[in-house]
């Protein structure tokens, strides 16, 4: 069943390594049918090398393997927890990709520092709370992503605009209308955290300071640059 899913989110995770964005058996990718009854997801551990399309699992909304003979991903349940929160999330990637993961150690949302990231997050990636001893030992994956709903409620951010998130000490995930748009969300934060670490490190050195943070671009340049590619009047590509 879901042969053409199943083969599209093997190709999404086949791009995580393609874009460098996971070493060994670090990610996944996932996305769910249209009707949103079932969910295909990266087998758990499965090396990216000897991974084929028909490994794929297919799991219902309470995480039960409808298809498939192998494990899925240990983050299922944060996936469906995502899928249940965010109804406009059709796909959704994680990955421990360098910088974005560096910034979440280091307990750090990540700021909207210029255009670039503008143009895909419509200003700061949140950096969720610590899930208490409790949570992780009672449901971790379920709970992070509960946590990470509730850092969207409680700011108050639409999550199509600000399309991912940094998990205290864990790492990013991203999602989009499709894993295309999920795993390229996935790139542009990590290429936007190294970015931040650069823009930091050289607003430091200008002003021969130990701590100094660079200034957050504008609103109006946030505005610009999310809209022409977001919403009625985006006028950024092709029709």
């Amino acid at each position: 069943m879901l042969e053409a899913l199943k083969q599209e989110v093997f190709e999404a995770n086949q791009k995580l390594v393609d874009f460098g964005l996971v070493i060994l058996t670090w990610g996944n990718v996932s996305a769910i049918t249209p009707d949103r009854q079932y969910v295909v997801i990266k087998p758990s551990g499965v090396d990216y090398a000897n991974m084929t399309a028909d490994q794929m699992v297919v799991t219902d909304l309470q995480g039960n393997v409808v298809e498939g003979d192998l494990r899925p991903s240990s983050d299922l349940m944060t996936h469906l927890e995502l899928y249940r929160a965010f109804p406009q999330v059709n796909s959704v990637v994680h990955t421990h990709s360098r910088y974005a993961t560096a910034m979440a150690q280091a307990e750090r949302s990540l700021p909207c520092y210029g255009t670039t990231h503008a143009d895909t997050f419509y200003g700061r990636v949140p950096c969720t709370r610590h899930l208490t001893k409790e949570e992780v030992e009672e449901a971790y994956e379920k709970n992070t992503g509960i946590v990470i709903e509730e850092t969207f409620r409680v700011k108050k951010l639409d999550p199509m605009a600000v399309p991912g998130v940094l998990v205290r000490k864990h790492g990013p995930f991203t999602w989009g209308a499709n894993c295309k748009k999920a795993v390229e969300n996935a790139l542009i934060l990590e290429e936007t955290a190294h970015m931040a670490l650069l823009t930091e490190q050289f607003a430091q050195q200008h002003k021969q300071a130990k701590v100094y943070q660079a200034p957050e671009a504008p609103q109006y340049l946030k505005d610009k640059h999310y809209y022409r590619k977001h919403g009625a009047n985006a006028y950024y590509g092709q029709k």
